[in-house]
């Protein structure tokens, strides 16, 4: 395991985004999967999925906060990928 270099900033400040980042993402699926999905689904249910009939509300509750986790580890891979070349900690 590589070591954080020292000039290019320090552990605590490596790990302080890490952890900002995985507060962001870990948000933004609460929202998604409890907020869509359970209290906001009778506002959301007034909306029609064009072309299939599903109701918005519904689509979230059973594959809208799926697609949205999958996404969202995407993103936490990329950041993660780009963390670790500000830091040089990146892997070859």
């Amino acid at each position: 395991m590589a070591k954080i270099d020292a000039p290019r900033g320090g552990r605590n400040e490596y790990w302080a985004r890490n952890v900002r980042y995985l507060g962001a993402l870990l948000s933004v699926w609460f929202v998604v999967s409890y907020g869509f999905g359970i209290l906001f689904v009778d506002v959301l249910n007034q909306i029609r999925i064009p072309g299939t009939g599903f109701k918005l509300g519904f689509w979230f509750a059973q594959q809208g906060s799926i697609y949205v986790f999958v996404a969202l580890i995407f993103v936490y891979v990329r950041l993660m990928n780009r963390l670790d070349d500000d830091f040089g900690v990146a892997e070859d």
